[in-house]
């Protein structure tokens, strides 16, 4: 199994906060060592996440257009708005850049179902 993340995935660092009036820096211990930021294993496991959670929503906004005649940027318009509901609830835990990078991807999974090439020149 190919476990290499993308490097347009977002790898921002864990964000946490501990009491104190000195300022504190949050460090994982990974074999004896300090680091910053999310180990390679969490950031497969978030990365993973996240694109089987575009595959899911390439599926159903490819299902909303095919049974609806939804157009593509209404459908995707849509679930995006849906992605942000279950985020901002709290019943979904992607950061903002993850969600952004979820959303773009189901737009590529979407152009590439259709046939058609994502335009790989924006960011």
């Amino acid at each position: 199994m190919d476990r290499r993340v993308p490097d347009n995935f977002p790898r921002e660092p864990e964000l946490g906060s501990v009491a104190g009036v000195q300022p504190k820096l949050l460090v994982l211990e990974v074999d004896g060592r300090y680091q910053r930021g999310l180990s390679e294993e969490k950031l497969w496991v978030r990365y993973d996440a996240c694109e089987d959670l575009a595959a899911q929503l390439t599926e159903y906004a490819s299902r909303k257009i095919s049974s609806s005649g939804m157009s593509r940027d209404t459908a995707l318009s849509r679930v995006e708005k849906g992605v942000r509901l279950k985020v901002d609830s709290g019943e979904w835990d992607l950061s903002q850049a993850e969600m952004a990078w979820v959303m773009k991807r189901t737009q590529e999974l979407l152009l590439e179902n259709t046939g058609e090439i994502p335009d790989k020149s924006t960011p």
